[in-house]
């Protein structure tokens, strides 16, 4: 019995060290959530996807950019994070 949990534990232990790795050099290691974030941009307020570096569309009011965001969110049953103009989240809103 012990040996089958130190091979449980070499097993996980594996796992964890090659997930960091992983992660250290840019592969993404989680499935997709499809959160919707609405962030300050130089042009008012964008929409952009969890781990995607590309905005989904930019807005001039933030609460157009919200409006949307929930839009996408519902579709997915996922989150919309908002964000302040500082960057720091101000609220949250689940669908899933």
């Amino acid at each position: 019995m012990a040996d089958i949990r130190e091979s449980n534990f070499w097993q996980s232990l594996i796992k964890k060290i090659a997930k960091i790795l992983l992660k250290n050099v840019g592969v993404r290691t989680n499935p997709p959530t499809h959160n919707q974030h609405v962030v300050p941009h130089a042009e008012g307020w964008a929409i952009k996807g969890e781990g995607n570096e590309r905005y989904t569309a930019i807005y001039k009011y933030q609460d157009d950019a919200i409006e949307r965001a929930k839009d996408i969110a519902q579709n997915y049953g996922s989150d919309v994070i908002i964000h302040r103009k500082d960057g720091t989240i101000r609220d949250r809103i689940g669908y899933g």
